[in-house]
């Protein structure tokens, strides 16, 4: 078995083989992971990093028809997505259940992975903060988590005792012996396959709501302060929304307005001009909600959705400009403020 082979055989030890099969003749997979070691003994974490993205991806599109709908498309011209990254909101709350608070939640995964916060960004107007986390080894190729936090605590009480019910019955999904196979990696960059296929799946889990169902009198005391506090109550740390890194930008804007897809109204420019996003629009999906009589009702609310990104070369470096914007990030987040 070829490290490529070995690579979707640890995807669909997680997803299920159809869904590895179709992973691997639609998204992009970078030839520099050969540089790197792997065997039952000894795989170098930029395998399970890939593995981690590649499962991510398909749970996010499964999510989002009309993700898949264009991932097919792509397949369909004779184009792989190139994963550019995925985001994640969390909430920075000391009551937050068994989940260390905001972003440790997931900094102690993915860290051992081999990502590192490289910049943070002030979303001062949505009361959060971002992080761009970086996969150190292949910095360019594999896809970074742009990880934010939410602060209650710039919000009313009324918001907060929402928040810490919301949130406080929150369960973490790593067991004591996924931490330990993390703590291994992170000091010896490698671990073996045996250990790697009990991991994924629950790397895979954390990526999710890890809380109870939610009163419906907390999702609108959320959602009358902060849609994304909202968009976390029903869907917690599940990916927000994935993005595929295209050569020319508005080509593809313009060729998804000819196929009537739902599309962000505007494409956000950062202020060096050389990162440009704009996206679809939130799917919606159906969640339920507590009423005042405990009786369990399905609601109507926004989903996930997919991401468009054009990066150009920073001139300094020659490099691809691999940083994310404040307002950019603001302006994409509003497609699930509805």
């Amino acid at each position: 078995m070829t490290a490529f082979q070995g690579l979707f055989s640890l995807v669909a030890s997680t997803v299920g083989q159809p869904a590895a099969d179709w992973l691997e003749h639609r998204v992009e997979v970078p030839q520099a992971l050969h540089s790197f070691s792997w065997s039952e003994d000894a795989i170098h974490r930029v395998w399970l990093a890939e593995a981690l993205n590649l499962c991510l991806f398909r749970k996010l599109v499964d999510a989002v028809p009309d993700g898949l709908r264009y991932v097919d498309e792509q397949h369909e011209s004779g184009r792989k997505v190139v994963f550019d990254h995925g985001a994640i909101r969390t909430v920075d709350w000391v009551q937050n259940g068994e989940l260390p608070r905001g972003r440790l939640a997931f900094s102690r995964l993915l860290e051992p992975l081999g990502f590192t916060d490289v910049r943070t960004y002030p979303l001062t107007k949505l009361n959060m903060t971002g992080w761009g986390y970086r996969q150190m080894d292949l910095p360019e190729d594999i896809a970074q988590f742009f990880v934010s936090e939410l602060h209650p605590g710039r919000l009313s009480e009324a918001f907060q005792n929402a928040v810490s019910r919301v949130v406080g019955s929150s369960r973490d999904p790593l067991s004591h012996e996924d931490l330990s196979i993390l703590k291994r990696l992170q000091l010896t960059r490698h671990c073996s396959l045996e250990e790697a296929t009990r991991l994924l799946p629950s790397l895979y889990r954390a990526f999710g709501r890890q809380h109870g169902v939610v009163r419906e009198d907390d999702y609108r005391q959320l959602l009358s302060e902060s849609a994304e506090m909202a968009w976390i109550a029903t869907e917690g740390n599940s990916f927000n929304h994935l993005t595929d890194r295209v050569e020319h930008l508005e080509a593809t804007v313009q060729e998804q307005i000819r196929r009537e897809r739902p599309m962000k109204d505007s494409i956000e420019v950062s202020g060096s001009g050389r990162v440009m996003q704009t996206a679809y629009k939130a799917c919606t999906v159906s969640r339920d909600l507590l009423d005042a009589d405990g009786i369990v009702r399905t609601h109507t609310v926004p989903g996930s959705f997919v991401e468009f990104i054009q990066r150009k070369i920073d001139p300094d470096n020659g490099k691809i400009d691999l940083n994310f914007d404040s307002s950019n990030a603001q302006g994409i987040f509003k497609m699930t403020a509805s």
